[in-house]
């Protein structure tokens, strides 16, 4: 099969060019709720095309030249990884910038910094606490800004999620996913994503740490046009109840550790375990987008039982990833 570096005409070079001259899209990927719908559409047909050329050891380099920055205020092992993989095998080159070694850490201010990454790079790969943080680096930058994940939401997370979806169950609109727990950041990107894409999305979790309710509101009000039932309820039973997805998370995120003791009391009763799957639908597959503490959140006879796909859900960060460069760094020039 032919390469498709020395191919120009391939397909998803053409349609990809196409769709750049005639789309909307935002100059940075802060939250699902930005991205058009067949925006979405299109990066998770990518993201196929891409896996599969990786898989055949094709090779496909439109970011030559072109040099992404990776600002991580927190810990990172899929982020990190999948995004300097995946900028290399485009053809591209990745600098990790360790915020506690640039000079940000001695107090040069967040403007200043931006301005000047601008001129050195093409884009940059933001991970930090406060999503207002990471508006703040779009507003003082020409070049895309990327959400690594904040503690609002983690929108490649969710494209990783629907890209496994659409492998496992071949489609994604009228599917329920069930999220039991903490209803975080991962929560909220996964019910935006639903109200994009019409699948339902049923969260289950304490009151207390329940999504924003915000978004949820505008998720249903989406919805509406697509489709979608979002529902929040304080009964993983009744969230988990036919569905054809269940997904969990760790109960303490980063930064979370001083509510450690008080999560773990209210969310003991969420944990994800051979009863709850029994609420599901019989082929529904498990989630986790990992790390994972088997025992708290989740039961290892589930997290590593025949349902589960966290594996196939961490490998597509990698193709997810490269869509989203294609998209974002490949139309950016200085």
């Amino acid at each position: 099969m032919a390469s498709l570096k020395k191919s120009q005409s391939h397909p998803l070079r053409r349609r990809i060019a196409t769709r750049r001259k005639h789309s909307q899209l935002p100059k940075d990927l802060l939250t699902i709720r930005d991205i058009p719908r067949q925006t979405i559409i299109d990066l998770l047909e990518s993201a196929k095309k891409l896996k599969f050329g990786h898989k055949k050891g094709q090779a496909i380099m439109p970011l030559k030249g072109k040099t992404l920055g990776l600002i991580f205020e927190k810990p990172s092992t899929r982020t990190r990884v999948s995004f300097e993989a995946g900028m290399n095998q485009l053809g591209g080159q990745a600098l990790f910038l360790a915020s506690e070694k640039i000079q940000l850490s001695r107090g040069e201010s967040l403007a200043d910094t931006a301005k000047v990454l601008t001129r050195y790079l093409d884009g940059l790969v933001v991970r930090t606490f406060d999503q207002f943080t990471l508006e703040e680096w779009g507003r003082h930058t020409s070049i895309p800004i990327i959400n690594g994940l904040t503690d609002y939401c983690h929108p490649c997370q969710a494209l990783a999620d629907a890209q496994t979806i659409l492998e496992h169950k071949g489609k994604l609109k009228g599917l329920k996913l069930a999220y039991i727990g903490d209803g975080n950041n991962i929560a909220h990107s996964l019910i935006e994503m639903g109200a994009k894409l019409g699948m339902h999305i049923s969260v289950g979790c304490p009151p207390e740490y329940g999504p924003d309710p915000a978004l949820v509101k505008r998720a249903q009000e989406e919805g509406t046009q697509t489709g979608s039932i979002i529902c929040v309820t304080s009964d993983p039973n009744e969230a988990a109840r036919q569905a054809d997805v269940v997904y969990t998370d760790v109960w303490i995120s980063m930064g979370q550790e001083s509510e450690q003791q008080p999560r773990i009391t209210a969310l003991t009763a969420y944990q994800v375990n051979g009863t709850l799957m029994k609420s599901a639908k019989p082929d529904a597959i498990l989630m986790h987008c990992l790390p994972a503490h088997r025992g708290e959140e989740i039961t290892a006879e589930v997290l590593d039982g025949p349902q589960s796909v966290v594996l196939d859900q961490a490998e597509n960060r990698l193709h997810i990833q490269k869509a989203i460069l294609m998209e974002w760094i490949g139309r950016h020039t200085r």
